[in-house]
């Protein structure tokens, strides 16, 4: 799924999902917690995901904000998949 994302496409993803950025190749959220053991839970989910897809986000963390950043090394660039995997990143905290 190392397909790139069509940029109309892309624009669209953004305006339906106002929270993720685009920086460059990537697409970026900041997640805000309220505390950091809850922080450190949503990473360990995000990675579990990660090694489901085989597909890594660079993820910082600061305190109780986590930020993610998508991309294809493969693509040079943001792709389906990465557009998939902010929608369940996005699902973990909306439970």
């Amino acid at each position: 799924m190392d397909t790139p994302v069509i940029e109309e496409v892309l624009q669209e993803w953004l305006q339906e999902h106002r929270d993720w950025s685009r920086q460059d190749k990537r697409i970026r959220k900041r997640f805000r917690f309220k505390t950091f053991p809850e922080s450190i839970q949503f990473v360990n989910q995000v990675a579990e995901i990660a090694e489901e897809h085989n597909h890594h986000p660079f993820i910082q963390i600061d305190f109780r904000v986590v930020t993610l950043e998508l991309t294809s090394w493969h693509a040079r660039g943001i792709t389906v998949l990465d557009l998939q995997l902010a929608d369940k990143y996005d699902a973990l905290v909306e439970d």
